[in-house]
């Protein structure tokens, strides 16, 4: 059966929600912005460095030409969790002002890759920075696309979570004014049903779960702080992360 991406694309909304890097695939060519939700750990670790003015790289997960990438770009390589520099919140809170920092991910960087492919806005959210990104959107205007990047199961599958339905309702919920897609609603709905035991839920979802499990509970409480952050991460035209006004 041929598939027609136009029943996908949220056309009769200004404000769509899907999964993945399918769906930036097919929201990104008809969006104004784009934004990439990742919050258990990419999206939260841009929003720390970018916090303290640093800038990132998302890049493609065990790629090998990262270390080489990181060398052009005059940046540091983000490791392995455990290691000082790695995709983990906690492992960033303390990094230098301006840090340059190569970050891969599966999720996260794989979707802003794809989305920085189109002539559209793309910003990292998380629920630390969701208010901030919300009124950014308001204030910028245009059709906006919010991408839940989702976890990954053992066979390499998407697996949507908790933490990113969260996030992207929390942002979504905000866009007063804004036409919001079936798919929109349904994500506003379920952070405004989980607010209140937002934290909680946080740490007892499966993905919370896995970090608390392997020694990690500081980034998934780092990643709770709802609206702790003002910071909009924006790619700029060197395909890095940086603070809004320091785009150009």
């Amino acid at each position: 059966m041929t598939v027609d991406m136009e029943v996908y694309r949220q056309r009769k909304y200004n404000a769509r929600f899907e999964w993945g890097p399918e769906g930036v695939r097919a929201l990104a060519p008809v969006s104004d912005v784009i934004v990439i939700l990742d919050v258990l750990s990419f999206t939260t670790c841009v929003d720390v460095v970018v916090g303290r003015q640093g800038v990132v790289f998302p890049y493609l997960y065990k790629d090998g030409t990262a270390a080489e990438y990181a060398l052009r770009k005059k940046a540091l390589l983000a490791g392995n969790r455990g290691e000082p520099l790695s995709l983990s919140p906690s492992s960033l809170a303390a990094i230098q002002e301006r840090t340059r920092i190569v970050l891969p991910s599966p999720n996260g960087a794989t979707c802003s890759f794809i989305a920085n492919d189109h002539a559209c806005t793309v910003i990292a959210a998380c629920l630390r920075n969701a208010a901030a990104v919300a009124r950014f959107v308001r204030d910028t205007g245009g059709v906006v696309s919010v991408i839940a990047s989702g976890e990954r199961w053992p066979d390499g599958s998407l697996r949507p979570c908790f933490e990113d339905l969260a996030a992207a309702g929390a942002l979504l919920s905000q866009l007063e004014g804004y036409r919001l897609s079936p798919e929109a609603q349904y994500a506003a709905a379920a952070y405004e049903s989980s607010q209140r035991r937002l934290r909680q839920m946080l740490m007892e979802s499966s993905s919370g779960q896995e970090l608390i499990a392997n020694g990690y509970s500081e980034d998934v409480e780092i990643a709770a702080q709802l609206n702790a952050s003002q910071v909009i991460p924006i790619l700029n035209d060197e395909a890095a992360y940086v603070a809004a006004n320091a785009r150009h």
